[in-house]
This record gives structure tokens, sequence and C-alpha cells, in this order.
């Protein structure tokens, strides 16, 4: 057996989503205030070119690396809302969804045994992937109490002799926070002084309530050690499709070709279409802006519903971007996997315990507005009315 699964557990999130699948299947009423998957449908325009390119014979293989214009789509993409520079023939990988992205950009630049740099919390992924790959993942605190943001004297501890990436992902996901340009730009400083290479997810990139945010890429000198991981997904409400593309120098997106070659092939002709088209399109994008609208709407119905609530042993950010809360329970001092047990069991709510995305997760939960208007103020209400009563 291979003893690098013993280092990692199932997805705490997709085993939840499961119990609660079966539950309402089951018959219960169950307000799914827990996956990170888009409420919206894809846009029809999308389907249309998926469906025209299948009518048409694009149903075999294709090209490892993606069609050229799928590469040239995402090139433009990061021209037009990053102001990046990235040649679509040699720096663009088309990639099976956002986490294999992540994977190729891993199995790309890490030897086994090497340490790699993730703040805490963050999505389980980034580190379990990494341990698969036989990496020494590092936990580099990020608590609330500074933003969710790791402080430079902590990066600085971190370090060892082996370390060789830094993993960030913003607007991140469970918190939904994401740094200033300032602190981008000292972190890629500090990358630089100690020859790290940074792999940036940045698949929640459209989702903001602020300032948009700076791509870890858009920096004199950064992009020869960053890996951009990208996804279709959460913009364009394309989970299901599986499609998304890493940027990064051309000798890793050499390394990258080899492993997506060895691992899915190829993404799906028709999907690529899709996926040009929706990358490309200012009428997606119109849409695009739309759902991030909307989501932004919800977050201010949540933070109207705390505010109206009056003292609750729950605290309330309000989340910068993505769609997610990351509600604060310290105050019951109990454990964050009871605490979602308790809630989903009494109130009929679905969250993910804030201690699935690390220890400085603990006490807290995350909770989504990536379902309806209705259930996010139903399911919110009932969290906040169970939370009363201790």
């Amino acid at each position: 057996m291979n003893t690098q699964f013993e280092l990692i557990r199932q997805s705490a999130t997709v085993a939840l989503n499961d119990r609660i699948v079966a539950a309402r299947a089951a018959g219960k009423k169950v307000i799914p205030l827990h996956v990170g998957d888009p409420d919206f449908p894809t846009p029809q325009p999308i389907l249309d070119v998926a469906l025209k390119a299948m009518q048409s014979g694009l149903t075999h293989y294709g090209p490892s690396t993606g069609y050229p214009d799928l590469r040239q789509a995402a090139a433009l993409k990061l021209k037009r809302d990053n102001e990046l520079n990235y040649d679509p023939n040699t720096e663009i990988l088309v990639t099976h969804g956002g986490i294999h992205a992540y994977y190729l950009a891993m199995q790309s630049i890490l030897n086994p045994g090497d340490d790699v740099l993730i703040p805490d919390p963050s999505w389980a992924t980034h580190a379990n992937m990494a341990i698969m790959l036989r990496g020494n993942v590092i936990r580099v605190p990020a608590p609330a109490e500074n933003g969710f943001l790791p402080a430079f004297s902590d990066w600085e501890q971190a370090l060892t002799p082996r370390s060789r990436v830094l993993v960030i992902n913003y607007p991140s996901n469970p918190t939904g926070a994401y740094p200033s340009r300032g602190y981008l730009q000292k972190l890629q400083e500090f990358a630089a002084a100690h020859n790290l290479w940074v792999i940036s997810d940045e698949v929640y990139e459209n989702l903001y309530y602020a300032e948009k945010p700076t791509s870890a890429a858009d920096f004199t000198g950064a992009k020869e050690r960053t890996l951009l991981v990208h996804s279709l997904s959460k913009t364009y409400a394309m989970t299901g499709w599986r499609v998304g593309y890493l940027a990064a120098p051309a000798r890793v997106i050499n390394n990258a070709i080899k492993a997506g070659q060895n691992s899915i092939t190829c993404v799906a002709p028709f999907v690529q279409k899709a996926a040009a088209f929706a990358l490309s399109d200012p009428g997606i994008q119109q849409s695009a802006a739309e759902m991030r609208a909307a989501y932004a709407r919800r977050r201010q119905l949540v933070l109207e519903i705390a505010r109206d609530a009056g003292e609750l042993p729950v605290k309330v950010t309000p989340s910068m971007g993505a769609f997610y809360f990351f509600l604060d329970f310290r105050d019951l001092k109990l454990p964050s996997l009871e605490i979602c047990e308790r809630v989903l069991a009494e109130a009929g709510v679905g969250l993910v315990p804030g201690a699935a995305f690390g220890m400085c997760g603990e006490g807290f939960v995350r909770m989504t507005v990536a379902a309806s208007n209705a259930e996010v103020e139903e399911g919110f209400k009932a969290i906040l009315g169970w939370a009363g009563k201790f």
C-alpha cells in the first residue's frame, strides 16, 4: 500500500457533501450552505458552443497541450484582466480543471523531500497534493487576527534548507481574504531572496467585493518563478466541465505537458471549444459580472442579518472575495466538526468545519453564499438561531 495516503484524509468538504446528498435523497430537508459550487446554470451560449462542437465530430482525442484557440483565449484573458503577457504556444497548458492544473504545477517542480510552505488555513487539497507527491508540508499560520494572512516573520520562520515551493490562494478558500498589492510584492521579494517557486491558485480571482485582487505574477521578475493556476469553474459556473489552465515559464510547461499526457491524455475537445468561447466572448464576461454582483448582494444580506441579530456567540467578518463566509464560533469553545454536525442535525444546514482547512481554522465554519437568495437567508437565520441557544 502507498504510505503517502496514510498521511492525508479524504476531503472534508466532499465527504460532508456526500452525507448531505444522502440525507436529502432520504427526504430530509437540508439547506446546502457547504459546497463551493455556483448555484447558477452555465450560461446557455456556452452550452450551445459545446453542443455544436460535439455535433461537428469533436468527440475524439484532442491535442494534449490544448487546442490553439483555447490557449490563445487564455493568453488574451490574462492580458485583458491581469495585464500579463504569456506566450500561448509555450507558457500555457490546458488542464482538467484547477486541481489538475495544481497537480501539474507541483509535479513539474517538486522533488521528493522538498519542503512546501502553505498558509493555514487553506484549502486542504493544497497540502494533500504536496504530500501525495512526497513533499513535506510546512503550515504557516495565517490567523484571523492578521486578516488570515501570514506575517512575514512566520514566513521566515517556516524556511528550511529544503524549502522549494510557496503556495498561495487568493481570494482564499475558505476565508475569502486576499492581500494588498504591497503584501504580494513583498512576498515575491521573499521568494526571490530564498529561490522559491510560487504557485498561485487564482481560481476565485473574479469574485471580489473590494479592490480587484492583484495576480501574483504581476511584478517585475515574478513571472519566471510563478505558476498560475486558473479554472473556469467559479467565474463561469462551469464546475462540472472540468477545464482550466496552467500559466508558467516554458521550462515548467515542458514538464507539465509530460505529466498531463500521462495523467489525462487531453481535455475533451468539445469542452475546450466551449471554454475558448467562455474566456473570450464579451457577453459571457457580462454574465460573469452579473453572477459576481449576485454574490455581492447575498454577502450584503448576510451582513445585514448578522447586524440585526445583535449579540450572539458568532462573529461575522465581511468576506473580501470568493463566495464564502468564515464564521467565527470560537466563543462556543467547541470543535468545528461538532458545530457542523450539530447545526446539520439540529438546524438542518450544511456547513464545513474550519479544522478541515488547518489548525488555524479550528473554531470557525465555512458557509457559502453560492446558493439561492432564499436558502442563504433561511440557512443563515437558522445558524444564528442555533447559536443563540448558547
